[in-house]
């Protein structure tokens, strides 16, 4: 049986800098912290790589996790940090906020970039698409009606 979404992973250059931006502006707390080295057998078989190093970091916030890993082995592209979100590929992560104003304006003052302010997408709800520090996307998404199909329970 398939459970929930135990986590999402991005890859980064900088695993401090991606780290302290969901640490320090979405709430994270950093869970574990690991690595491997040049010829862990049994991750490069889970990975798909050959030759794989690296470090990662775990962070959860209430019942959610992102996976952060910094490969030094094989040396990774790196992505463009403006790829569009209709791009194949994971396009976003989302996170439901009660005051999206508000964390459109902290967030900004803290220096993350948005393609535009809060956009109204109902009658009581807004939505916004940021970048992290690598260019991943993060949707802020308010739903004032609980009763809303995809508000949270």
């Amino acid at each position: 049986m398939i459970g929930v979404i135990h986590h999402t992973a991005i890859s980064t250059g900088n695993l401090q800098r991606t780290v302290a931006f969901y640490r320090d502006l979405f709430g994270f707390e950093v869970v574990t912290e690991f690595g491997w080295p040049v010829g862990s057998a049994v991750t490069d078989r889970i990975m798909g790589l050959a030759g794989s190093a690296g470090r990662a970091a775990m962070l959860r916030k209430g019942n959610a996790m992102i996976e952060v890993f910094e490969f030094a082995a094989p040396r990774p592209k790196p992505s463009d940090p403006r790829r569009p979100v209709c791009d194949h590929g994971v396009t976003h992560i989302g996170f439901h906020v009660q005051d999206i104003q508000h964390e459109y304006d902290r967030l900004t003052a803290a220096g993350m970039t948005f393609h535009c302010p809060p956009q109204r997408i109902g009658p009581t709800e807004w939505a916004t698409y940021g970048r992290d520090p690598d260019g991943n996307v993060i949707e802020l998404i308010e739903i004032g009606n609980p009763d809303h199909p995809m508000a949270l329970r």
